[in-house]
């Protein structure tokens, strides 16, 4: 029983520090993007660790290809097309295609 505990309560710290890691990442885009890519590979790090899924809004904002952080406009091409949201990678030209539509429960 106190092994659950434990466990519950380190992943439940893990995603916190998941979050804490995709903010920093965006606050230190403007002044070094490579900074930003290294944010997001030590919360997937810590993700897989943990066995924590990283939350939904949090996955989008990374190339699942290259694990770039991504900024649209910057490095990042955001685009709707016949009922999905197509977000580009502009470093290494991988496409997420996401569906637009009735909301998810």
């Amino acid at each position: 029983m106190a092994d659950t505990a434990r466990k519950s309560g380190s992943r439940r710290l893990a995603r916190e520090r998941i979050a804490v890691l995709f903010a920093r990442a965006a606050e230190f885009y403007p002044e070094n993007p490579g900074w930003s890519n290294r944010c997001v590979e030590l919360a997937r790090k810590i993700g897989m660790r943990h066995r924590v899924r990283i939350e939904r809004p949090l996955k989008r904002r990374f190339c699942r290809r290259c694990y770039t952080y991504l900024v649209p406009g910057s490095n990042a091409r955001v685009r709707v097309h016949r009922g999905r949201v197509i977000v580009t990678c502009l470093s290494c030209g991988n496409r997420s295609r996401i569906p637009v539509g009735r909301p998810r429960e």
